[in-house]
């Protein structure tokens, strides 16, 4: 059985042992009312599952919102608030997020204002959820194609990790969350990004150990840092660009829309070649780390002219300070530097090293 993994407000519980605490702290808070947040997807593939686990009837109301970042916005929000006031919603409800890192974001930020904050508990249905959004209290919504723009810290309750979920996900989906993974072993644990490297000689029962040991590597980063202060910011790496590239994407009427983690393994590659060339990051394993990527992930097309539009949404990220853009860069693997200036020419060059 995994461990459970005790954050600074909140804790982690794995498959069965999530089911048995959630039962029983439903008991025990006596809630007015229980909302469900799920998006199309997880109402028709994951409801019905974790309506099976719960072993007394209480007052339900599901809502759902439609699924993919594009509903990640204030607007969806609005409806979401409206729709538990509607409904009765008080001070004494729970709101029950159980989706993928859209639904979990955009609810536990409905959850943390709706009334100045209810109980809310997040139930990550896809890989990149459990592994990236499960622990750390982020909360938010996006600005239009600006990632993450508004939100607040704000732990759940509690979050439960069940990988039967994962059963529902096509493979586009798992190399996302996949994505995270090798980002926790490339700034934290070598040992594991080596694991993570080679994944086909892993069972699907190693995944279950791989998720546990990607949330122990962010809470023990998130519970050093709460707020973003410092430390917490190797989180990002491959985040600079890659977010930057996934609005450019999401925005785009000629671009198909990349997932998360998708766009992140490219800034990955990227911002490893800027590690190379600014911090002396080691080339064999610059290059290494170029065909791991690439073995799990298709190469996207990049103009040099669309390069202009993604420098220019990089201004946006949240680690930036007095106008410059702040990198987290690698001196080697599990050795990351915070706040590194990158300058376009060598931004240039990096995207040339992923297309080449």
């Amino acid at each position: 059985m995994l461990k459970s993994i005790a954050s600074t407000n909140s804790t982690v519980h794995f498959n069965e042992k999530a089911y048995e605490v959630l039962n029983s702290h439903l008991s025990a808070e006596n809630y007015s009312k229980v909302f469900i947040l799920v998006d199309e997807n997880t109402h028709q593939l994951c409801l019905p599952t974790f309506l099976g686990k719960l072993e007394q009837q209480y007052d339900i109301e599901i809502i759902e919102i439609g699924a993919g970042e594009i509903h990640k916005q204030i607007e969806t929000c609005t409806e979401v608030w409206k729709v538990i006031s509607e409904l009765g919603g008080d001070r004494k409800s729970l709101l029950i997020n159980l989706g993928g890192g859209v639904v979990t974001d955009l609810g536990g930020f409905v959850g943390a204002t709706y009334m100045r904050g209810i109980d809310f508990l997040n139930i990550p249905t896809t890989l990149l959820s459990m592994v990236d959004a499960s622990v750390g209290g982020k909360t938010g919504v996006d600005l239009g194609p600006l990632k993450n723009q508004v939100g607040v810290f704000t732990e759940p309750v509690m979050v439960l990790i069940d990988t039967e979920y994962l059963n529902t996900l096509p493979p586009n989906e798992l190399r996302s969350g996949l994505a995270e993974m090798l980002k926790h072993g490339l700034i934290y644990d070598e040992a594991y990004w080596n694991k993570l490297s080679n994944l086909n000689q892993l069972t699907p029962a190693d995944l279950d150990e791989l998720i546990h040991r990607s949330v122990v590597i962010k809470n023990e980063v998130v519970t050093e840092d709460p707020k973003e202060g410092n430390i917490r910011k190797i989180l990002n790496y491959g985040h600079t660009l890659g977010h930057a590239i996934e609005s450019y994407f999401l925005q785009s009427e000629h671009k198909a829309t990349l997932l998360h983690g998708e766009a992140i393994a490219i800034g990955m590659i990227m911002e490893t070649f800027l590690s190379a060339e600014i911090l002396n990051f080691p080339k064999e394993k610059l290059d290494h780390i170029k065909d791991t990527f690439l073995n799990y992930f298709d190469k996207v097309a990049i103009d040099t002219s669309d390069m202009e539009i993604i420098i220019g949404l990089m201004k946006h990220d949240k680690k930036n300070a007095h106008g410059n853009v702040n990198f987290v860069l690698l001196e080697d693997i599990a050795k990351p530097k915070l706040d590194i200036l990158a300058s376009k020419e060598l931004l240039i060059k990096s995207l040339e090293y992923y297309k080449k």
